[in-house]
């Protein structure tokens, strides 16, 4: 399996741009980077270091991650602030995001970080929801290394990576965006769960952190196969494509030697992807 673009440090964050191709940020490097269907990578965004996560927004932009949620315009202009950490109880910042069918914007909140390190003592974090009008609310609690965020096909139940626990939680989605009971859904003896996505027949397909691979989950928790790649350390999953069929897998440098080995992969598959979600949330001025 070759990489069809390397040299990171440590990729996360991948999301299908139809307009673009593949975006992509460098927790440690800093930046969001798009490949496009022909293979060729462009700078995005510069220096922005710590993006865990991203998702389209409606007004021709971006949604990321790190020590806040912000929105950043396609073509340039002022960073708009849509959820501080000073509202996350002075947590750390944040990592994957995502959003649902409605536009509402998931964010899970981290209590310590390799990236933003600054003496803090470790907390469980949370999960945020941003609502249509702007609003905020806590929908979750107890996340001790909050990661993926990803809605199955009717968009009724919310899986999400907790890397710590090495456990996927799953929660009902309620009447306005409020969660269920947390529940598990399976646990990853392989590796830490880290990004993961759901393909239209309802299976979880998530990056194995230290496990050299995806694992793949049917929609009753049951294993169904392991994605085998040549790094250890696979941070997330992306389905992408014209067919949404191309499952782009991305990996940090952490466990091969020399640095910035960061990869992003790409295989075909016999089931595809759902569409991703797109941010509707309303932007500060």
């Amino acid at each position: 399996m070759d990489a069809l673009t390397e040299g990171y440090g440590l990729i996360e964050g991948p999301v299908w741009d139809p307009a673009r191709g593949l975006l992509f940020s460098d927790i440690m490097g800093g930046g969001v980077y798009c490949l496009d269907r022909d293979g060729n990578v462009a700078v995005v965004f510069e220096h922005r270091r710590g993006i865990g996560g991203m998702c389209l927004h409606e007004a021709d932009g971006v949604v990321v991650s790190g020590r806040n949620i912000s929105f950043k315009a396609n073509g340039g202009g002022p960073t708009r602030m849509l959820l501080d950490r000073d509202e996350a109880n002075d947590l750390v910042g944040f990592n994957d995001i995502t959003a649902d069918a409605d536009g509402r914007i998931y964010a899970g909140s981290l209590g310590n970080s390799p990236v933003f390190e600054d003496g803090r003592i470790a907390t469980a974090g949370k999960l945020f929801l941003i609502d249509l009008d702007g609003s905020i609310r806590v929908v979750a609690e107890d996340v001790m290394l909050t990661n993926g965020l990803a809605f199955s096909p009717d968009n009724r139940i919310l899986y999400h990576s907790d890397s710590t626990r090495r456990t996927i939680f799953c929660y009902d989605v309620e009447e306005g965006g409020s969660l269920g009971t947390k529940r598990s859904f399976a646990e990853t003896r392989a590796g830490a769960p880290d990004g993961l996505v759901v393909a239209e027949d309802g299976s979880i397909w998530v990056a194995l952190a230290g496990g050299s691979g995806v694992g793949v989950y049917n929609a009753d928790g049951t294993h169904r196969e392991h994605i085998q790649i040549p790094l250890p350390m696979c941070t997330s999953v992306c389905f992408g494509g014209d067919d949404l069929r191309d499952l782009y897998i991305v990996t940090g440098s952490e466990g091969v030697e020399g640095d910035n080995r960061g990869s992003v992969y790409c295989v075909r598959t016999e089931v595809a992807g759902l569409p991703v979600g797109v941010a509707k949330v309303a932007l500060p001025a």
